[in-house]
């Protein structure tokens, strides 16, 4: 007997719930400032912005495609596109699995779609039912039809409306269930179009954070469910839209990420709404991430020219020794590193009263601007290509070292360190890794990134933690940011006894 195929009514009339202002945008807030400072050193060579933010504009182009499945792209392929442009030379045998040049017309009709996106905020228009029509005609300029059930349940191709609302249900089934989803039924939705801008105009000027407008409005979009096909890739250009308005970044979302997001809209679904902020500010820091990594001096190529980039730079370092902007990094670097030391000897203490007997901890630390400061220089580095950063060591850092000795002469340190994030001073990245300390082998000469001579006869032998740095604005007092502070250290004290547990 076939399985029966169970119904999900999605849709009910939209009404902001006040819940959505009760859900933490911490961890972006955190990091946020550092994209404010970056901005404006991009003025600098606006040239380099306005590549970065077409790339962005290629990647949201690229992986809305891919996760509505109109096509697929291998790796490789998706990431020549973001950087050279969409040219169809640059396709092999089997980078796609439609026609190369349906997928170009794909491709362009999003970036296009994109393109209008950006167009759109700097005229400072608002969004109204006719500029929703408009946006759907560009993204579905070359989609024909779409997949639709007939009476007796069988999938046909059907002409797709564009530009128009939608004028039969639509009620897909979930890709790995027979569970159905039920929307706005055809005759409503245009009131609920209408009811949505509404809500989201009486909220728009107002002190609502910009990704909870965006998760707000993207989820209650994705619940009306307006047209007959492209609704997902038109949530993902409206919440773009929003963010981008409020100088953050348009809404890309990775083809590994799909579950965790559709997972996040359907908590919405059950008024759950903290997964879908949170996935939103997972994208934006992302994002965040990857300008504070870019160079704002990259098309200069000229000798004479280099050397006058070079030369008033210099002045200006010259000149910012005493900036407030400065001291106000010094100061809030030191903070920082205080609260993280006094987290760890902390939860260090709870550890002792329970393995006093049976292990020795020790705690070992050395504060930014010390004279053991350049201690881990190489393994911050390879910590920083292990998760794609620029670890800046011009810098002042500092760390924390954790020795554990246990029982048969194993021996190992945890080092947590503070540092300096890409290449401005506005960003600081928490990092972790540890070190197992071994007799050195009779015939070890040197060390490398991964071993590191610790005395005649020992050596440390790094070993990777699976631990994300935590990146946080230097230009935030620390007071703002304890409590992702802690929740990241006590996460690195989880993963690192758990790692040893495994191992002894």
């Amino acid at each position: 007997m076939g399985s029966m195929t169970t119904d999900k009514y999605i849709w009910e009339p939209i009404t902001f719930d006040p819940k959505w202002l009760e859900t933490s945008t911490l961890k972006l807030d955190n990091i946020r400032p550092s994209w404010t400072r970056k901005r404006e050193l991009f003025k600098e060579n606006e040239t380099e912005y306005q590549r970065f933010i077409a790339e962005l504009k290629r990647k949201q182009a690229i992986e809305t495609g891919i996760i509505e499945k109109l096509y697929d792209l291998k790796e490789g392929i998706t990431e020549t596109f973001i950087r050279e442009g969409f040219i169809d030379s640059y396709l092999g045998h089997g980078d796609t699995n439609i026609q190369p040049s349906l997928l170009m017309h794909y491709l362009k009709d999003h970036f296009e779609a994109i393109d209008f996106i950006f167009d759109f905020v700097k005229s400072n228009r608002r969004i109204t039912k006719s500029f929703l029509l408009e946006l759907h005609q560009l993204i579905t300029a070359h989609q024909d039809q779409v997949e639709a059930l007939d009476q007796f349940g069988r999938i046909i191709k059907v002409d797709l409306l564009k530009g128009q609302f939608k004028q039969f249900p639509n009620n897909p089934k979930r890709e790995d269930s027979d569970l159905k989803f039920f929307y706005c039924p055809p005759e409503q939705t245009e009131s609920e179009i209408d009811n949505l801008l509404t809500i989201y105009r009486e909220f728009e000027d107002k002190t609502v954070h910009p990704v909870i407008k965006a998760a707000f409005f993207h989820h209650a979009f994705t619940q009306i469910h307006p047209f007959q096909d492209g609704n997902g890739r038109m949530a993902r250009l409206l919440a773009s839209l929003i963010l981008v308005k409020e100088n953050l970044f348009p809404l890309t979302i990775a083809p590994k990420e799909k579950k965790e997001y559709i997972d996040s809209l359907e908590k919405a679904d059950e008024k759950e709404y903290q997964p879908i902020v949170d996935f939103f500010c997972k994208v934006q820091i992302r994002n965040i991430e990857a300008a504070l990594n870019r160079e704002t001096i990259v098309d200069k190529q000229n000798y004479q020219e280099i050397v006058g980039v070079f030369t008033d730079k210099i002045k200006k370092l010259k000149s910012r020794e005493n900036e407030q902007h400065v001291l106000t990094v010094a100061k809030n670097r030191t903070d920082i590193f205080n609260f993280g030391s006094g987290v760890i000897k902390e939860l260090i203490s709870e550890l002792e009263k329970k393995v006093w007997e049976l292990a020795q901890v020790t705690v070992d630390e050395n504060p930014p601007e010390n004279n053991r400061d350049y201690y881990y220089a190489h393994q911050i580095a390879e910590y920083a290509k292990q998760h794609d950063y620029y670890f800046n060591a011009s810098l002042p850092r500092g760390w924390v070292r954790i020795n554990i000795k246990l029982p048969g002469d194993k021996n190992y340190s945890l080092i947590i360190t503070l540092h300096h994030f890409g290449y401005d001073d506005s960003t600081l990245a928490f990092g972790a890794f540890l070190e197992f300390i071994e007799q050195a082998p009779s015939n070890s000469q040197s060390h490398t990134t991964r071993v590191r001579k610790v005395s005649d006869d020992s050596v440390a032998i790094l070993s990777p933690l699976e631990i994300k740095p935590l990146t946080i604005s230097a230009e935030l007092e620390v007071k703002e940011l304890e409590i992702n502070i802690r929740t990241f250290l006590q996460d690195v004290l989880t993963v690192a006894l758990a790692h040893l547990a495994n191992q002894i």
